[in-house]
This record gives C-alpha cells, structure tokens and sequence, in this order.
C-alpha cells in the first residue's frame, strides 16, 4: 500500500491555516493557500483538497474553490484571502467564512457542494435593531470559525489580540531586501495596520440560520494576552486562529497562542462560554514537548484544527518552508483525547497521517523532515530579519524540494521508520561544497545509536550520490538523524535505504 508522509499534499503545495472537516464520506481540507518565494501571506485564491474518509493517504486536489476578487470589497484583488473555515448550515448549503487581509470584515461564501466552487453570499452583520445592521467591524473581525451545532444554532468565533510575548510590531519595509513592487504592498499593508482597532480577546457571537445577520453584540470568549493574569490562560492566551469542535458533549476550541508556534485548546460544556484551558495540541518547533525550550524546527505562526476520521482524532497544522512565514505547509498528527478530556502534547513527525511509521525501503524526500536545527536556528519568529533566511531549511527551486544551508553541527531528523530488513547502506543525494563527515543515529544526539558515519569532501554544483555504511537491524521503530560536521554548505535531496552493499 502505498505510504503518506508530512507533509501531506504534494512537497510543492502550499497549503497552511488548514480546518478539516468531514462532510459524507470524505475529509475535506479548507485552508489559505502560500506560494514559495511569497513576500506575503496568501498570495493565491482558495483551493480545496480532499481524501477518502477510508484512505488519508489518497488525496485529491479539487481545484480552486474561491477567489479573492470575487467578494465586492475586493474587486482589484489587492487584498489576500486569509484562514477560512466551511460549515453546513441548517438547510443543507455549505458556507465559507474568511477575512480579508486585516480588513475589518468576515465574509461568507456559499456553495450547494463542500468542494464548491463557492459564490458570494454576504459579509457578517448587525441586524436593523443592533448598529443599524451595518456591517461587524468591532474586535478585530479575523481567523473566522463556525459552528452549527446539533440544535441548528450557529455560532462564530473570531479575533487577532496582539499582546504578551505577540505585541503587533509592523516591520519597516524600506529595511527589507525584495522587491520595489513587493515594498508597496506591504507599505499599504502598513498603513491599514495604522488605522485598524486590534481586539484583545476571542470573541464570539450567534449567527441567524440565514448565516450572516448577528443575533447579539459579540462577546469575549477566551482571553487575550492583555487579560490573562487570573483567567487560568496565563502564559498561553489567545492571539489568532480560531477553531471550534464539539466532541460528545463538550466543545474543543483550539487556537494560536501569543507564543504564536503552538496550538492550545480550551474545553467547555457550552458553546460560547465558560471555557477553561486545556494546554498544548502541538507545536510547530516541538517547544514544551517533554520540557524541551529549544526549537528542533525552524518557527512560524500556527493554525489549525481538530477533526475526527473513524475512531481517531487528528490536529492539523502547518509549519514554516524557505525560511519565511509566507510558504507554509500544511501537516497533520494523530491525537489522544483521554478518558477526562485532556490532550496531551503530539510531537511533530514525518509519518503524520501514515497510520504507522515509515517502511525504510527504498527513496525518501529530505524535505519531510520533522527536525532541522543548526547554530543559526531562532528561538523564535522575526519577520524582518534576512538571518531567516540563512537557517538550515526546507526550500524549493524548479519544483524540487529539498534541504538547504546545512552547515557545521546542523541536525536533520526524521520520525518515524519500521526496518523490515537490515539496511547496510543509506545514499545520500547532495549538492555543495562541504568538507567534513555525516553521521547516522537514531537519536538527535548522535553520538549515541550510532548506524553509520562517512567522511565529505563534496564540491559539486550538480545533485550527486554519496554513500554511508550504516548497520541497522530489523526494529518495529526507529527516528533517523542525520548530523553534519564539517567546513562549507550542502543541499540534501533525497536519501535512499539500501539492505545490501553496493559495488564502487
């Protein structure tokens, strides 16, 4: 049967802010969509993907669902098409919810099919007898999700609360190295920021069955960083990325904390109130897995959400490609909800949606590593800074995805593989000039379980194969961790398990 991996779409789609939900028999993924090389979040229109409810491994591009000219405040496309989330309403149609940009609006789109294409249906707002119907642009309308419970009620969840470790800085464009036309955008991005009024909590409110008219004035549902000291949210109050599900009799809202990498989740017995904080669901740098404070993978802000398939829950998430915030993909792990609720933190892997390790047979992308660190990795996300770009990262060039700026001491790390046969040989396909050794372990300190080491000497503008004697047995379960020491920088594109030596 053939095997998935993280990410999960294909290595050159970039599909981050992922909401999944099941409708029929298939899981639908509904997110933004990046592009590599992007100076922006979401410079692309809506595309939908979609699997098999008994298959995650066979997904299926459904093409563009929405465009972002299409909603009348954006009629010249200048705005991006920001983290959505689809509901079914209670009479049957499926509804997109977006933002803008930081434009103050949520709009709805709507479609007879959860693929669509969907067309424009309205923006959220106030009935006559509350703001004279006008249009909600109160709290900061952004990262809508929606709810339509099993009652039919419906229910909307929004909000961007710069604060704590995540108070709004807008960068200086004049500083950053792109291009001219790529300074303007963010200049009027910029000046939009200068005029917008942030909110400081998540707020919630209930929807008409017509999906669009506000029943109520919103109300704060979890607190922002402004409003955490006693909440019980402390260290970990909500910035962005609202996401909403309820499980048996409670409700699960996950979001981004101001920590910005990770996704919380906080539980209540009701939809719109009374929330208490769970912890952490993931991170997208392993940060407070096990107690760990170091990132063991580039950061980027996170969203997400919580979906179940047959017996198993699932968080989806993305994490950062190219050393920017502005091409990321998206990932998914498998969850425990325990016996009294609570989730405990999933690492990051690269076997993700697979159902089982990895079979280390045969050629594997370097790319879907879920570990890269080196002496460059940040402690954590700077917009501005060009060392982003120097990282050891995931990139792209000519539709080939590949590992880039490995240096001295960096760490690649994949998890996780089953050895259904003794492999005596791993091929490494690498580009570079680097002069020093590779070593080969399953663990991130290499030193220990060490499979195999080789000595580089590699000056090679063109991808060549280098080969490593390791000495790995059968096992049921094993990470594969990929150190470099040496003078120079390399590219991995590929590595290759062979069970049996080979001829020079």
């Amino acid at each position: 049967m053939e095997e998935i991996y993280n990410p999960y779409l294909p290595l050159t789609e970039y599909i981050p802010d992922g909401e999944p939900h099941v409708f029929g028999d298939r899981l639908y993924i509904y997110g933004s969509h990046d592009a590599i090389g992007a100076t922006n979040y979401c410079p692309g229109d809506y595309e939908v993907w979609s699997a098999p409810i008994t298959d995650l491994k066979n997904w299926r591009r459904e093409g563009i669902s929405y465009r972002k000219d299409q909603d009348p405040s954006n009629a010249d496309g200048r705005m991006q098409l920001w983290a959505p989330d689809v509901t079914r309403g209670p009479d049957g149609r499926y509804y997109l919810y977006y933002c803008l940009s930081f434009y103050p609006e949520i709009g709805v789109a709507v479609s007879d099919v959860p693929e669509g294409p969907f067309s424009f249906y309205g923006h959220v707002h106030y009935p006559e007898t509350i703001q004279g119907g006008e249009t909600l642009r109160e709290f900061m309308p952004f990262d809508p999700a929606v709810l339509t419970d099993q009652d039919g009620r419906v229910f909307l969840y929004y909000g961007f609360a710069p604060g704590g470790e995540k108070e709004l800085t807008i960068p200086d464009p004049d500083s950053m190295e792109i291009p001219e036309e790529e300074k303007e955008k963010l200049k009027a991005m910029a000046e939009q920021l200068s005029k917008t009024q942030f909110g400081e909590d998540c707020m919630v409110a209930e929807l008409e069955p017509d999906m669009l008219t506000l029943k109520e004035i919103p109300r704060p549902l979890i607190p922002g960083g402004h409003h955490e000291q006693g909440s019980g949210f402390e260290g970990h109050a909500f910035f962005e990325a609202s996401s909403i599900r309820r499980v048996q009799e409670k409700y699960y809202f996950v979001y981004s904390s101001y920590k910005s990498h990770e996704l919380c989740y906080a539980v209540s017995e009701y939809p719109d109130r009374d929330f208490q904080y769970g912890g952490t669901i993931i991170s997208n740098g392993n940060i407070g897995l096990h107690g760990n404070a170091k990132p063991s993978y580039p950061l980027s802000n996170n969203h997400g959400g919580m979906v179940q398939v047959g017996d198993d829950w699932y968080i989806f998430y993305h994490r950062a490609t190219d050393g920017t915030e502005f091409s990321r993909q998206g990932c998914a792990e498998k969850i425990c909800i325990q016996e009294d609720g609570r989730i405990e933190q999933v690492e990051m892997t690269s076997c993700g949606l697979n159902g089982e390790p990895l079979k280390a047979l045969g050629s594997f992308p370097a790319s879907i590593c879920c570990h890269v660190s080196s002496t460059d990795t940040l402690d954590h996300i700077d917009y501005s800074n060009p060392v982003m770009k120097t990282q050891t990262r995931v990139t792209e060039q000519q539709n080939v995805s590949f590992v880039t700026d490995i240096k001295d001491d960096t760490v690649i790390g994949y998890k996780y593989f089953i050895v259904p046969e003794p492999v005596r040989m791993l091929l490494l396909e690498l580009r570079g000039n680097f002069q020093g050794r590779v070593s080969i372990a399953e663990s991130s300190d290499t030193e220990k379980m060490e499979y195999g080491t080789a000595f580089l000497n590699l000056a090679s503008e063109h991808w060549r194969a280098v080969k490593v004697p390791v000495d790995m047995s059968q096992k049921e379960k094993t990470a594969l961790y990929l150190k470099f020491c040496g003078e120079g920088k390399l590219d991995l594109k590929t590595f290759i398990f062979v069970s049996s030596m080979m001829d020079d």
